[in-house]
């Protein structure tokens, strides 16, 4: 039996073909009765999956589907695929630049398909950047595009795992150019865009929110760095505005053990490493990232493409089934 919070199936593309995607696609649609997953259906090469099943020697079969309304009907029994065509023959391991613009179907149909409301979000597997650079992909990556698509707003990634949720304010910033890059604005933005979402995407009546300084222990009142004092501070009290209890800024070495994560259920971070390796730390295999602040629900495993290790049976679908989970449970509060 499947645990779907929607009425809707979720979209699953197929992310980079050559990479782990399809076989952890297969795996999870394996585990749905155990893991009590939602009904998802693929948007990739409909032989592709059954190739590679049949490599490995797993036991699923493979529904070609004409639509997103099929999907339920089709997954007690099979993995429902939307087939699109691919460029190139797939060989796991080894990237065909052919496949690139199938790749970016994909994903162009599971977000057309959210947008419209035949799905009731999107899961998108990982896809390896520079195969779509040389394609011509001209953002930086999935969420950035799909922001674009979705008409520009604002995207927020945030990561989790059981146990805890963590927003980075600055992302792919070097470490030496984070503190002149800090704005009271900015994390004015990404911190009332995370409340909102606590709220009405995970459905928290009540959420806190825990904030991190920038420097060792919080600044110690300006004896250590003056962000907290000039430029986070000022952009709590905008936060708090949203209805949400807010603490900080915390000394970012005393926010993740077990008893301070009981106290709040997400952390706003002022970087990419303060945020992420908190995470990886806590449960690396089932990580999940999600864009908030887009019109479509967006999840995605929180690994790359893992070319070393594709079709041989050994990738771990764990962060797949979570993002499915996840997905789920946000397309479920929104419908509410």
């Amino acid at each position: 039996m499947t645990g779907s919070k929607s009425r809707l199936p979720l979209a699953l593309t197929m992310g980079e073909p050559a990479g782990i995607g399809p076989e952890i696609t297969l795996m999870a649609w394996a585990a749905r009765e155990r893991e009590a997953l939602p009904i998802f259906f693929a948007v990739g090469g409909a032989d592709l999956y059954r190739r590679l099943a049949a490599a490995l020697k797993l036991d699923i079969p493979v529904r070609e589907i004409s639509d997103a309304s099929e999907a339920a009907a089709v997954f007690a029994e099979a993995l429902p695929v939307l087939a699109i065509e691919l460029g190139a023959a797939v060989e796991p391991g080894k990237l065909a630049p052919a496949n690139a613009s199938a790749v970016m179907h994909s994903i162009d149909i599971a977000c057309d398909l959210a947008t419209t409301g035949e799905a009731s979000g999107m899961v998108t597997n990982p896809i390896h950047k520079r195969a779509l650079y040389e394609a011509g992909l001209k953002v930086p990556g999935h969420t950035e595009y799909l922001a674009e698509r979705t008409g520009g707003a604002t995207p927020v990634m945030m990561l989790s795992c059981p146990g805890l949720r963590v927003v980075p304010v600055t992302v792919h910033e070097p470490l030496k150019a984070v503190a002149a890059s800090l704005t009271t604005g900015m994390i004015v933005e990404k911190g009332v865009i995370l409340a909102r979402a606590l709220k009405h995407d995970l459905g928290l009546a009540h959420p806190r929110m825990a904030v991190a300084g920038l420097n060792p222990h919080a600044g110690e009142e300006g004896h250590i760095g003056r962000e907290e004092i000039e430029i986070i501070g000022p952009a709590l009290e905008a936060v708090r505005r949203e209805g949400v209890e807010v603490s900080g800024p915390l000394p970012p070495d005393t926010m993740f053990h077990e008893a301070a994560r009981a106290r709040y259920d997400a952390a706003l971070c002022m970087y990419h490493d303060q945020a992420l390796i908190p995470i990886k730390t806590i449960d690396f295999e089932r990580g999940v990232n999600t864009t908030l602040g887009l019109p479509v629900v967006r999840t995605s495993p929180d690994h790359g493409t893992a070319l070393d290790i594709a079709g041989r049976g050994v990738a771990s679908p764990l962060s797949l089934i979570e993002a499915l989970r996840l997905a789920d449970e946000i397309g479920g509060n929104r419908a509410r």
